[in-house]
């Protein structure tokens, strides 16, 4: 919704509680994205301040400015018509020398990873293990939430008086319009179910269409007079801190991010695949010294109707061989971490755990680290948060355009940021296993958010995270046209692990 008109302004700053002097009014009315720098500006001001100031609003768009986006994001990897917002792309170059080393002594690197669930599951799917994953995902966010608004459990709400303030910190049950056109959301915590009400004049019903069943939320506001709902004033969601600072390598060194190879199918780009891996051994490629590969290695058999015709290699065994064949064209200096998808041979409820010992065998091609789906991998300090990405069908689904699409992958992926979980929705089309603990809770900020799933390239940066979504290796399917999706496909984004900048390097 459109926020320049300084009294539009205004009124959505005493929605918030604010006053604001008529100085900040005028710069937020002038700022570049002014509903962000509105949004930022009410996070950023004091508990107890009462006045927005031009201080407070002056010290956001400074912070805007010290913090450009990595790039417009566009859904195809054409420059834009602006230079200034066009994305780092450039050609990649075939050939090269196979004797070709990396930059620095293999000595420095370090790669390490938290929360797999390789070898960990626990889960038998009985009542209790849904009880117990679900407990864990609120008392996990719960407590990133917790100092944001006055909680009172359930229980306790419902036998106060009425007409107080109140805040309730609870997991999404419901959401509903109302007959006249407001917003009933019903929150749970571990005592009980509460409606909340959120009228369609506050200018916080818009978050309402940013709400997935399941997620953990804050809301804060008053008490009816009989204490039967709860009428409320602001929302708020887990979200990256704005003091979040991101980590960085103390080395100029480069990481490669890519996924959805899918070998096995007539449309891998083998071509495309071999040029990039020709490239990596030349001396414009010397720090690029690690692969991160968000799964999908092989296309599958059985993913999709009819997909046994489009493949040109039926065995799965044999695809994951002719994967392992592939890697091997790249440097065997290189440190290689895969992670599987939903094409893989693994069960397909998240969290996956990584391969079994067969198909490690198989994909032994220069001692590749394999993983869970998702993983916490520190590289060199840098904590990139792997997750294959399926819940990104449903966010967008269900999500308005604007908020997330295919077009613009990233911006799906900023909105499990601020939710801080990779897929919030239970029992839609992400299958979810039921485990003693959430192993998809982003219980720390990752500094850089990788997926894939989508097969469209798209990157951005949301509070300072880098997130990108790195296309795929596979041409459209005739599956695919006729669901409609376009994919990019032959590109890899390259990360400079030291200062977060990015270049995409096309090899299509």
């Amino acid at each position: 919704m459109p926020l320049e008109s300084p009294a539009r302004i205004a009124k959505t700053l005493a929605n918030h509680g604010f006053n604001a002097s008529r100085e900040a009014v005028t710069l937020l009315a002038g700022a570049a994205d002014t509903e962000e720098a509105l949004a930022l500006a009410v996070e950023a001001a004091p508990d107890d301040a009462l006045v927005l100031t031009a201080d407070h609003v002056q010290r956001v768009l400074n912070e805007q400015a010290d913090d450009p986006p990595v790039s417009t994001g566009a859904a195809h990897p054409n420059p834009p018509d602006s230079e200034e917002d066009a994305p780092v792309e450039t050609k990649g170059s075939p050939g090269g020398d196979a004797s070709f080393a990396r930059s620095s002594d293999p000595e420095r690197r370090s790669i390490s990873v938290a929360g797999d669930i390789t070898g960990q599951s626990t889960g038998t799917g009985e009542y209790e293990d849904f009880v117990a994953v679900f407990r864990d995902r609120y008392e996990k966010l719960a407590g990133q939430l917790r100092g944001r608004v006055n909680h009172r459990p359930t229980d306790s709400l419902q036998a106060s008086g009425g007409g107080t303030d109140a805040g309730l910190v609870g997991m999404v049950n419901d959401i509903r319009s109302t007959a006249g056109g407001h917003w009933l959301v019903e929150l749970e915590d571990t005592h009980g179910v509460f409606p909340c009400l959120v009228m369609k004049d506050k200018g916080i019903a818009e978050l309402v269409d940013e709400l997935l069943l399941d997620e953990v939320i804050a809301v804060e506001g008053t008490l009816s007079d009989d204490a039967d709902i709860l009428f409320v004033d602001s929302l708020h969601f887990p979200e990256v801190p704005r003091t979040y600072r991101p980590n960085t390598a103390d080395r100029h060194v480069q990481a490669a991010l890519v996924s959805d190879i899918h070998v096995g199918s007539q449309e891998f780009l083998a071509d495309a695949w071999h040029r990039f891996a020709d490239w990596l051994h030349t001396e414009e490629a010397r720090h690029v010294e690690y692969l991160l590969v968000a799964g999908d290695m092989v296309e599958g058999v059985g993913v999709y109707p009819d997909q046994d015709e489009e493949l040109d290699i039926v065995d799965i065994y044999e695809q994951y061989e002719a994967f392992s064949e592939h890697l091997k064209a790249v440097p065997g200096d290189m440190e290689i971490l895969l992670i599987p998808g939903n094409h893989d041979a693994v069960r397909l409820a998240e969290p996956q755990p990584g391969f079994d010992e067969e198909l490690r065998n198989i994909m032994s091609a220069h001692d590749a680290r394999i993983h869970g789906n998702p993983a916490l991998v520190d590289v060199e300090g840098v904590q990139i948060l792997m997750y294959h990405g399926v819940s990104l069908d449903e966010v967008i689904a269900e999500l308005p355009d604007e908020k997330a699409s295919y077009d613009q992958p990233h911006k799906a992926m900023y909105q499990l940021l601020k939710k801080r979980h990779v897929a919030p929705q239970y029992g839609g089309h992400t299958r979810l296993a039921p485990e003693e603990k959430d192993y998809l809770v982003m219980e720390e900020v990752p500094d850089v958010f990788h997926t894939g799933h989508v097969h469209k390239l798209g990157w951005g940066k949301y509070r300072r995270v880098v997130a990108v979504n790195s296309g795929c290796w596979q041409a459209q399917t005739d599956f695919q046209q006729s669901v409609n999706i376009d994919p990019d496909a032959g590109f890899a984004p390259i990360l400079d692990l030291d200062t977060l900048e990015m270049t995409v390097r096309d090899f299509s």
